[in-house]
């Protein structure tokens, strides 16, 4: 299968990178996104119908409603303590803080229900700079080792905001628990010992930046760590050592926005800010390190948890706004994105990518032709800017409009009379671009100068090596391609499937059902690699095993051409093999770039 199109709009062009933290505004203001719908009138007449609607709605990520029929579930069973917990986290995930914060109360002596309600205080206690409440309200009776190492730290930035900042690091220091701890631990002490300006915080830096191994497991702590030791270097007129600082975190996260704005301010002599200030900044960039090692595919739930606990901490945080309109995109949440974009501060270095991410959501809520404008005017205030040309042409391309998709690539192409590594995609997109067009005589160059900028790219490894085995060219060669891009990215379950179905192309049906079982296995519920599984199954005589998975393809919402084909095997079967004008299965593999 050809990779990318099966994403929303919104996730085709760009990829979001950490960033810095901005001052914080600790008012106790509702912060929450504006843009989602008013949730239904509720007319459900018992509790049950009302439980049942909101847990449906949670499953279909609409926390609106959800939070309207618990509440009328609890107008039923006001003392229900499970309803109550609910409702209170349906609350914080939806940003309406505030609300939650007389269930907060209420549920504070539930040992069950204490790990949120209790944060719930604690983190509204540390806004109001309610130190010594704050610590008593993060004493837990229950708590797994997650949480222990959540509210020791935040309990450390308690001691921190009352001004006794040794207790804070001793605090933290303190913390026993599994070896993952120590990156936090110690970055946090580190910016404790920043913010009281002791002579030992730049050694508690490096020893962060040192531990390559905690790095590995918590990337994304370990960027901010950079951001947070090269403030502090550049504030102590290390300069150079800043710099070189900068050299170490882009070897891990090359073209990272908050790297690339600190090392333009280092060299202009504009001064640099310390990534936090006060206690309220230090406890949200916890959550948000928290938030950022649980940003795992199925935790987007959990994870929006703890980025709106750090929202009501700390509202203007670039990092926590751009990560939410994240998890938004991939909760299929446009309007929520957009919202949580519109929030990132002006002076922000994640401005530029969240106006970018803010017109490709614009076309996933089929605004199509403001998303366009939106872009090209993006384009307009920086024609300098890749990512602002992949933006506008992911949205022409989510609309199959693939002559627009290449002229647009073509503009930026014409930027870049010297292409770099990074410059690979450009050429890959328009390549995909031309392919759809039917163009083959400039997709290919295209597909083979990406790989030159970007040799192992396992994306156009999997596309030009399908490409050349579906046109029964370079077998061997394109084989190879795949088998490259399965090693590269054994995980992929498009690219998996892009092998299986080569082989099955070229009759090595035994081959292909090994594939293709593999791929079903990561891709589940994707109705094309299900209906290709079938095939194989069909081919190697498993004709039972084929149907049931014909008719799974079917049921997993395929589009309707395959529906069609589906229908017509299931009665039918596939066609002889001696019958070479028949169509066994779609010539092109499933979908997974059809949107380029």
């Amino acid at each position: 299968m050809k990779p990318g199109g099966r994403t929303s709009v919104s996730r085709v062009a760009l990829v979001l990178a950490a960033g810095l933290a901005c001052a914080a505004v600790t008012a106790r203001a509702e912060t929450a996104p504006t843009a989602a719908e008013p949730a239904r009138p509720v007319s459900i007449g018992s509790l049950s119908g009302a439980y049942l609607a909101a847990r449906t709605a949670e499953t279909d990520n609409d926390l609106d409603n959800a939070i309207a029929f618990y509440q009328k579930a609890l107008s039923y069973d006001p003392e229900d303590e499970n309803l109550q917990q609910n409702l209170l986290l349906a609350l914080i995930s939806k940003g309406r803080f505030n609300e939650a914060l007389p269930l907060a109360e209420k549920l504070k002596a539930v040992p069950d229900a204490e790990r949120y309600s209790r944060l719930v205080l604690g983190v509204d206690a540390i806004r109001a700079k309610q130190f010594r409440a704050a610590e008593n309200y993060f004493k837990l009776v229950l708590g797994s080792d997650l949480d222990t190492l959540l509210t020791g730290i935040l309990s450390g930035w308690a001691k921190a905001g009352s001004g006794k900042p040794d207790e804070a690091i001793e605090q933290m220091e303190g913390l026993n628990g599994p070896a993952w701890y120590t990156l936090f631990r110690n970055y946090h002490a580190a910016l404790v010992a920043d913010q009281a300006g002791m002579p030992d915080a730049g050694k508690r830096y490096q020893a962060v930046i040192d531990d390559r191994a905690s790095g590995g497991a918590a990337p994304d702590t370990w960027m901010r760590a950079v951001e947070a030791y090269t403030s502090w270097l550049a504030r102590n007129g290390r300069t150079n050592e800043a710099l070189a600082l900068l050299d170490k975190g882009e070897e891990v996260s090359a073209g990272r926005p908050a790297f690339v704005a600190m090392r333009a301010d280092i060299k202009s002599g504009t001064p640099i800010r310390p990534l936090t200030t006060n206690a309220q900044q230090g406890s949200a960039e916890m959550l948000l390190n928290l938030a950022a090692a649980l940003n795992r595919p199925g935790g987007e739930n959990f994870v929006r948890l703890y980025l709106e606990y750090a929202r009501a901490l700390d509202p203007r945080n670039d990092m926590v706004l751009v990560t939410l309109g994240s998890i938004a995109e991939k909760q299929s949440l446009p309007a929520d994105a957009i919202a949580y974009y519109e929030q990132v501060p002006d002076g922000s270095p994640y401005r530029r990518l969240a106006e970018l991410q803010l017109g490709l959501n614009l076309a996933d809520m089929d605004k199509t032709e403001q998303s366009i404008v939106h872009l090209e005017k993006a384009i307009a205030e920086d024609e300098s800017d890749m990512r602002a040309y992949l933006a506008l042409a992911g949205v022409y391309s989510s609309k199959e409009d693939f002559a627009k998709t290449a002229e647009v690539l073509d503009r930026a192409v014409a930027k870049r009379p010297v292409a770099t590594e990074e410059d690979w995609n450009l050429f890959y997109r328009r390549g995909i671009a031309y392919e759809r067009l039917k163009h083959w005589d400039k997709a290919e160059p295209d597909f083979k100068r990406a790989l030159q900028l970007y040799p192992d790219q396992p994306n156009v490894l999997n596309y030009l090596g399908y490409s050349w085995v579906d046109m029964n060219i370079n077998l061997e060669e394109g084989l190879d391609m795949i088998r490259k891009a399965v090693e590269l990215k054994p995980e992929d379950g498009y690219i998996v499937d892009s092998l299986g179905w080569a082989y099955f192309r070229l009759g090595r049906f035994e081959e292909a059902v090994t594939e293709l079982h593999r791929a079903v296995s990561l891709r589940p519920e994707d109705p094309t690699i299900n209906d290709h599984l079938g095939d194989a199954y069909w081919r190697v005589g498993r004709r039972l095993e084929a149907t049931f998975q014909w008719r799974q393809a079917r049921d997993l919402k395929a589009d309707g051409d395959l529906v069609k084909a589906i229908a017509q095997k299931l009665t039918r079967g596939l066609p002889p093999l001696e019958d070479k004008d028949a169509v066994a299965a779609p010539e092109k593999p499933a979908a997974g770039d059809r949107k380029g």
